[in-house]
Parts: structure tokens; sequence; C-alpha cells
């Protein structure tokens, strides 16, 4: 494994600079996800310690060794995409041997690592088929599996569940979570606009705006003390409620926060903002109802399953007691 470190990383892709001035650490075997927007430089970032980019500048080292010229190959990185990026003409073991045959292993190294990481990853039984007849997700496992056998210090996802259907992810989901508790050894960095997938997986969270870090931090960090605004809107699933102006005055306040579940549904009159109910999701545990509370978007609460609300009936919403976060007019939070 590596303990990764970016100083002041950029890229500029002509006059467009895309990342601008990271500085992050990866500890050794910790899984850090990146998360953000599209187009904030998450896949970018990747890229770059991949070495897939070159770095405008600024520095990146494995365990002290500064890295920005060594070439991907020698860089002890296994890299899994989206695509899977299988040989479609090799058996899947001979695409889990493929990286090993460059490297000059033996035939008897590359049976027994094919036959671990296949156990591992339980796709034994596929080891003679073709890439054309597996499933997407018994494909992204052969994937998974190929980068498992070049034994890498740091194993590198790029929104590598996107392509798979709802039931599959969490299927897969399971699985890279069981590769981490299993290869304790290995830094992994992962890639995702999924909130469930970052909340899920992740050690610690990198969040990234316009090639910035915004924070960086455990899940349960960011998601109960955002920094910002933007990380409190963009954490979480639903996001939490952001109220200004008049709605946020009383408290001292630009903007206020409250997660959808820190909110008490009461009789119209009797909370802290009122008004009809606009829509509701119900999800079968939970049920979400979007009330029209005059703000720029409805304030979500979340309400038992069993519970039903018809659309256009006013109610009131209480915040819980120390619930509420507090943010000033360039959204940074106040004391």
């Amino acid at each position: 494994m590596a303990r990764i470190e970016l100083k002041n990383v950029k890229k500029s892709f002509g006059a467009v600079e895309v990342i601008k001035g990271v500085d992050l650490t990866i500890e050794k075997g910790e899984f850090m996800v990146f998360v953000g927007p599209s187009g904030c430089g998450k896949s970018t970032l990747l890229r770059l310690v991949s070495g897939l980019e070159t770095i405008t500048s600024g520095e990146l080292s494995f365990d002290g060794q500064r890295m920005n010229d060594v070439l991907p190959s020698r860089r002890g990185i296994a890299m899994v995409f989206q695509s899977y990026a299988l040989y479609p003409h090799m058996t899947v073991r001979e695409n889990m041997e493929f990286g090993m045959k460059l490297a000059g292993s033996t035939r008897e190294h590359l049976r027994a690592r094919v036959d671990q990481a296949a156990g591992l990853l339980q796709i034994e039984h596929l080891l003679d088929r073709l890439p054309r007849q597996l499933s997407g997700g018994q494909r992204q496992r052969v994937a998974i599996g190929r980068a498992i056998t070049r034994d890498p210090r740091v194993f590198l996802f790029d929104e590598p569940l996107s392509n798979l259907d709802a039931a599959l992810r969490v299927t897969m989901r399971i699985e890279i979570a069981k590769l981490h508790h299993d290869m304790q050894d290995v830094t992994m960095i992962y890639v995702t606009h999924d909130q469930v997938e970052a909340m899920t997986l992740a050690d610690r969270i990198c969040v990234l705006r316009d090639g910035q870090v915004m924070q960086v931090g455990t899940p349960a960090e960011l998601y109960e003390k955002p920094n910002s605004t933007f990380v409190a809107g963009f954490i979480g699933s639903p996001k939490m409620n952001l109220l200004e102006g008049a709605l946020a005055a009383p408290h001292g306040a630009h903007t206020v926060g409250i997660r959808s579940e820190h909110l008490d549904v009461v009789a119209d009159g009797d909370g802290e903002w009122s008004g009809p109910v606009v829509h509701s999701e119900n999800l079968g545990s939970d049920n979400y109802i979007f009330v029209d509370v005059g703000s720029e978007e409805p304030v979500v609460a979340r309400i038992g399953g069993e519970e039903h609300v018809r659309l256009g009936t006013r109610v009131g919403l209480r915040p819980q007691p120390g619930r509420m976060h507090r943010f000033d007019a360039g959204g940074q939070p106040l004391a």
C-alpha cells in the first residue's frame, strides 16, 4: 500500500485550468472517495494520480517518492473503469492474466494469482467464458479481478458501477466493500457521483467543486458538520434543506440548513415554517413530503412510510432542537 500526497497539484488543458491547486493526503490502506458535480475535476484528479494525465504543476508522491514523471506502469497502480475495458476475444482467465504476462510472470504464478482473485470475487465458474457471454455485473467483477491480479499498491476506481442497474449496483457495492476489507494493504481511490456509494464505501470523502477541494472528512463529518452551504447541499440524499432571507433572519443567519429527518411535521401554524404539500415520494419505509414554505425550493421532510399527507394540505414544520445549521452570506458556518 502507499501513502499518497498531492501538494498544490494543478492541471490545465490549454488556457483552461481544471485542477486548481489541490492539497490532499490519502493514508495507507485508506478508502478515499472523490465526489462532486459533473465537471468538477474528480476524474481528472484520479487520472493525475494514475499517470494517464500529466501534472501541470505541483507534486504527487507515493510514500515520499515523487511520481510526477514516473510511467503509469511503474507506479504500482491498478485501475477499474466504468466501461470494463475487457478484451472481447480473450476468455475471462486470459483477460485476468494479460497484465501479468506483460510483466513476465511464470505460468504457475499466473494461474495461482487468477485462481486467488477469482475465488475472492466468486467468478471461478466464469474463467473459460468470453466477455460477451457475461452480464454487466459479471464483467465488472472480471475487470476488478484483472486489477487484483496485478497486486497493486493503489487501486483506482473511475465510476465503476455507473453502467449497472440499481439492483446490481447494490450487489457490486457490497462486493467492493468486502474487497476493501479483504485487501487492507491496498490504498483505494474511488470516483463517483452517487451519494449512497460515497457514504457507504468511504473511510473519508473528498468533495470537489470547480477543481478545488471544498471539504475532506468521514461520511459522518460531512453529513453532520458541513463547512459550507455547497457541501451541505451536496452531501446527503435528499440534500439538506437550505432557506434564506426572511426565513433565516430570525436565527441571525443569512442561510439556515436542516436535514429532512430533523423536521417534525406539525399542524399548520404550530411550526417554524408552514405551507402546502406540493409533492410526496413514498419509498416504503420512509415517505418524503415537499412543502412550499416560500423558499426557492420546497422544503423536504421525512415521515414514516405508513403516514400519508394529501397534496395541497397545509402543514407546519418544526426543526428539532440543536439540529439547525447557520451560515453567513459567504456560505460559511456561523458559531
